[in-house]
């Protein structure tokens, strides 16, 4: 079905109002209903059909990308792993923030990991694997555990391997007899021991000021987010000043604008950063409900040229990830000071179909409404939640 976008065309005159968002999942979403409450609207482009949608309910709009881009004030990105010609498209209209290079370091480990290395940011000790022989090297130098990663595309534990032995090692060598180097170059890391995970979201305006949320504590479970926590369980000062140190050089070295993820693993009073992701973030959904202004409102004033909100943290949150189920019974909703987004996806196995955000202000308090919210997920969730919580 197509639909005439507000009536008519002429809407695009006033394109002060309209961010369009690469992209049309729940991020795009979300950042809908945070531009709203700014007086702004959102276009969002899926990027597969090239056509123009309502963020909400994807109804196709009738109107072409290219009046889109000429009509907006800021293109931004829901995700990093687009169509090149795409992302040229959009930054070529000298309105895509952040900009094309940020995007080419969130979707390309190898890039990325370059990024890391010109910064001096410590990361995973990594070898690029271009050959079956590459990976043996590899095993051989940084073994005897791996993690090997495509160098696009994978996200949410897709496009990984886990060698952690020689037999492992024959298995994915034989898995990967007829694999494309050339097309898709790998990247082995060395599997490190570290303390937790943590993520570190911060946003940059327009004019190179950085805000930073706290940091978030994160739980995985198969590679995909389970639980997170924020502010950071033991977060100190130092530590928090350490965090934004690599945030705001990547971003400085970046050109950034907007809000921009950053994954890190703690081991001591060292971070690693994990992985970068150039947009709006799963372990920053607790924005919604921990702090003034959520990363989606952030993001929106960030690319808008606006002032941005207050990043500090007004409550305890706990973020439950809701993955590969129906949508939960009412019972979860009539728990206080717990918040269900729900995405109106079909489901299907591994698919992020919504979250929860829980909100206390004391930590026995939301260790409480966690076990509660346990109580009532379906088995597969509760599973990963209770190893978790053990």
């Amino acid at each position: 079905m197509t639909q005439t976008f507000i009536g008519n065309a002429s809407y695009l005159n006033n394109g002060n109002d309209i961010i369009v968002v690469l992209g049309h999942g729940q991020l795009a979403r979300m950042m809908y209903l945070g531009a709203t409450q700014l007086g702004l609207n959102i276009i969002a482009v899926d990027a597969d059909k090239r056509v123009c949608v309502n963020a909400v309910d994807k109804t196709v709009l009738d109107i072409t990308i290219e009046q889109a881009f000429s009509a907006c004030k800021a293109i931004t990105s829901e995700f990093e792993h687009l169509p090149k010609d795409l992302v040229k498209q959009a930054q070529d209209s000298g309105k895509f923030k952040p900009n094309a290079a940020a995007i080419a370091a969130g979707a390309d480990r190898i890039v990325e990991k370059a990024l890391l290395e010109k910064l001096s940011i410590p990361n995973c000790t990594h070898q690029i694997i271009n050959s079956v022989n590459d990976l043996k090297n590899a095993y051989d130098n940084l073994g005897p555990k791996l993690i090997l990663k495509t160098s696009r595309d994978g996200y949410d534990g897709y496009g990984q391997w886990r060698i952690f032995s020689a037999q492992d090692l024959t298995t994915v060598c034989n898995d990967l007899a007829d694999f494309d180097f050339e097309f898709m170059p790998l990247v082995a890391e060395q599997c490190i021991l570290f303390e937790r995970e943590i993520s570190l979201l911060g946003v940059t305006d327009a004019n190179g000021q950085h805000k930073y949320y706290p940091l978030t504590e994160n739980h995985h479970a198969d590679g995909q987010l389970v639980l997170s926590l924020a502010p950071a369980p033991d977060l100190t000062p130092e530590l928090q000043q350490r965090a934004e140190a690599i945030h705001q050089a990547i971003a400085d070295e970046l050109d950034y604008c907007g809000l921009l993820a950053i994954e890190l693993f703690q081991t001591g009073e060292q971070l690693l950063v994990n992985e970068i992701a150039p947009r709006v973030h799963n372990s920053g959904h607790w924005t919604q409900q921990g702090c003034a202004a959520s990363q989606f409102e952030n993001h929106i004033r960030a690319v808008a040229g606006l002032p941005l909100g207050d990043t500090s943290a007004q409550h305890l949150v706990a973020m439950v990830n809701y993955v590969g189920e129906p949508k939960p019974s009412t019972d979860i909703m009539k728990l206080a000071n717990t918040h269900l987004h729900w995405y109106d996806k079909s489901v299907r196995p591994k698919r992020k179909m919504g979250h929860i955000n829980l909100v206390a202000d004391n930590n026995q308090a939301l260790q409480k409404l966690i076990g509660q919210v346990h109580d009532l997920l379906p088995e597969s969730l509760a599973k990963n939640l209770a190893e978790i919580k053990e």
